[in-house]
């Protein structure tokens, strides 16, 4: 459908050639690519209208205006809808770049993938991460806007929309974040659920006959169910959400997957593949589409693109109403500017504190006491725990939970919900304004490990905070007892996985991780106490800002031994009987692998050189990781298998992680490197 000057084009008509637009360069763009997922644009592609045209605040030439709408495409397979409306809105994404979709080096790759293409809030594929996402970005909206709006200036106001689709809803994940969602009453949050009835393979009957209404409603949620093709009922259905912000909203949008395909229509054959040449030919001449592949008419472009043009206009006005509130409240002004930046306080490192010599002190406990001096100094530092806040000191001392309706506050319940918790603070570093970080057991990182991924993924600054690390936490055994989890982590890429040998490690730990402007960060810490080092006797935790350091040294050394976390203390007990023996010893404390391993070449020689082929590491974990440190002629004390219920000392001693092992491991290895 065109139309000439001389031809007005109604609402009803713009909103019908838009959609289309969407659904024929969908179509086009996996034809073209022979891969890709047409059916949910072709179905999602007059919600989509309605939403980008009607409601959504969004300003294409600054991508990053901080109180734009959100917008997050959970179900990432039908990425062609997402790159069609930002082609359409005005965004830097052109038709070469659709055409250029899932190639290499594209702007249009088969997932979004943020941080790659302007107007992408998060990069999805994994079904329900962004949904979960969406959750948190909700979340710290309500945050931000009840700690910094006054009377008469809303400097933050805006909600988040979230389209999702039976396999997001479908993953245990969804569940989880809902379920919180409700709970904390976020009414700026709106679902578009396209309940097109077929997944992957078939119909959803195969294996989803849940009331999803009663389902939402159950979790606190306000639930309507619309014809998705509808353009009248999908904005009433957006305007009563919007009306309804003491819940968030599910709108259940019945569709049809690859609308208007006359053989493909409401079948899985539309959703994961290309339609073929002669169907798409087919679906146009349905759809009254006489134009050539990749075809966009002016009035569609113009329809979208002016609504951009409406969003530069708020926020310039936005931006005038800010400099009357910076004049008005210039405290709250400046932490509102820090927080959007992320900029840390000039003295913050200040607050870190010392530790004394006189108990032992478990790094968990440590942690807790660096967070009590760091989150009154950092505003934007929010943290929270998966119903192990006792267990992994993660409230600090002043601090209150945020709940429904009381959001001016800096502590959240997760409940026991670790994969949510993981992604929701996805969603809260993506959105901006906090550095979220929140704990459980590190052998839980297994329920939320998808999360942790994509935070390294997209390369946010989120601080996991996993704590009883090893066969160290005791009595729980060895459903509890993480074995294989360390290794695991450290083969995330972007991961920085910072296992502390004390306090002291501990708090450079933190200020590691918080310096880690684009990536995330796993602090593993102990249940079980540990000896504080006496940094006048060995190097200063400050060389923990390096991966791994020269801990305590020895004259012509013989020997290396590498050490983490509690096993720091076994290698130092080894290295003094090696020592009584006339062996001598260097003590490598490595508590960031990831972090060495981009340092030069010429310091991790001065740390690990060539020459000193005899090598030991020790850490109470799956020993295969270690090898290429050791090599062929060093050998690793840890374990291969699961631990067990008893007493930590007792299980030290059971599984070998002892000093005198580690006294026989470094004389075989130096046998071997001898011989």
């Amino acid at each position: 459908m065109t139309t000439t000057a001389a031809e007005p084009i109604n609402l009803k008509e713009l909103q019908t050639v838009t959609a289309n637009t969407i659904r024929c360069l969908a179509m086009d763009a996996v034809q073209k690519a022979n891969s890709g997922h047409p059916g949910m644009p072709m179905g999602m592609a007059d919600v989509a209208t309605v939403l980008w045209s009607k409601f959504l605040k969004y300003n294409p030439s600054d991508p990053k205006w901080f109180d734009r709408d959100r917008f997050v495409l959970s179900n990432g397979h039908g990425s062609m809808l997402l790159y069609a409306l930002l082609h359409l809105s005005g965004y830097a994404l052109s038709l070469d770049d659709l055409k250029n979709f899932r190639q290499w080096e594209s702007k249009t790759p088969g997932h979004p993938e943020y941080g790659l293409t302007d107007g992408v809030e998060t990069t999805t594929g994994p079904l329900g991460q962004g949904l979960a996402n969406a959750v948190g970005m909700a979340l710290a909206e309500a945050i931000l806007a009840k700690r910094f709006n006054r009377k008469d200036f809303e400097v933050v106001n805006h909600f988040t929309y979230a389209v999702v689709g039976d396999g997001c809803l479908m993953e245990g994940i969804s569940h989880e974040a809902c379920s919180l969602a409700g709970h904390l009453g976020l009414g700026k949050l709106i679902v578009f659920y396209d309940d097109n009835g077929i997944s992957i393979d078939g119909s959803t009957d195969l294996a989803f006959t849940e009331d999803v209404i009663k389902r939402f409603k159950a979790y606190g949620w306000h639930a309507q169910r619309i014809n998705g093709h509808n353009t009248e009922e999908i904005e009433t259905a957006i305007n009563l959400a919007k009306a309804e912000q003491r819940q968030p909203s599910l709108i259940d949008c019945r569709t049809h997957i690859g609308f208007g395909s006359p053989n493909r229509q409401d079948s899985a054959k539309a959703h994961g593949e290309p339609l073929g040449v002669e169907e798409i030919k087919l679906t146009k001449e349905k759809l009254g589409w006489q134009h050539e592949d990749f075809y966009v008419p002016n009035e569609a472009r113009s329809f979208l693109e002016n609504k951009g043009k409406n969003g530069a206009r708020r926020q310039a006005e936005q931006t005038r109403v800010f400099a009357e509130y910076k004049a008005k409240f210039p405290d709250s002004a400046l932490e509102f500017e820090q927080a959007q930046t992320g900029k840390l306080p000039e003295d913050w490192e200040n607050a870190l504190p010392e530790f004394s010599l006189e108990k032992p002190l478990a790094t968990r406990a440590a942690s807790g006491i660096v967070l009590d001096a760091l989150v009154p100094k950092i505003k934007f530092l929010l943290g929270g725990s998966a119903d192990l806040t006792g267990s992994n000191n993660t409230l600090a001392k002043g601090e209150s939970d945020i709940q429904r309706g009381d959001y001016d506050n800096r502590y959240v319940r997760y409940g026991v919900r670790e994969h949510a918790m993981g992604s929701i603070m996805n969603g809260l570093a993506l959105h901006g304004g906090f550095r979220p970080f929140g704990g459980t057991f590190l052998v839980f990182s297994d329920y939320m490990r998808p999360s942790v991924r994509m935070a390294a993924l997209m390369e946010i600054p989120v601080i996991f905070v996993f704590t009883h690390d090893s066969i160290g936490l005791g009595e729980d055994g060895p459903t509890h007892q993480p074995i294989e989890h360390l290794p695991s982590l450290r083969m995330i890429p972007n991961l920085a996985v910072i296992r502390p040998a004390d306090a002291a490690e501990t708090r450079e730990a933190w200020r590691v991780a918080l310096k880690r402007k684009y990536a995330p960060t796993a602090l593993v810490l102990t249940r079980q106490a540990l000896p504080i080092l006496d940094r006048e006797k060995f190097a200063k935790a400050e060389n923990l800002s390096k991966g791994g350091y020269i801990l305590s040294e020895a004259a012509n050394v013989d020997v290396i031994l590498l050490a983490t976390g509690s096993e720091i203390e076994v290698a130092l007990a080894a290295q003094e009987t090696l020592a009584s023996e006339n062996i001598k010893a260097r003590v490598v404390s490595m508590p960031c692998c990831e972090i060495f391993d981009r340092q030069d070449d010429k310091y991790k020689e001065e740390v690990l050189p060539a020459s000193i082929k005899a090598r030991v590491a020790v850490e109470a974990a799956m020993d295969s990781y270690w090898r290429k440190y050791v090599g062929l002629e060093g050998e690793v004390v840890g374990l291969n298998h699961f631990g067990a219920s008893a007493p930590a000392k007792i299980l030290f001693e059971k599984f070998g992680i002892t000093a005198d092992v580690v006294v026989e491991a470094a004389k075989k290895s130096l046998r071997k490197s001898e011989s």
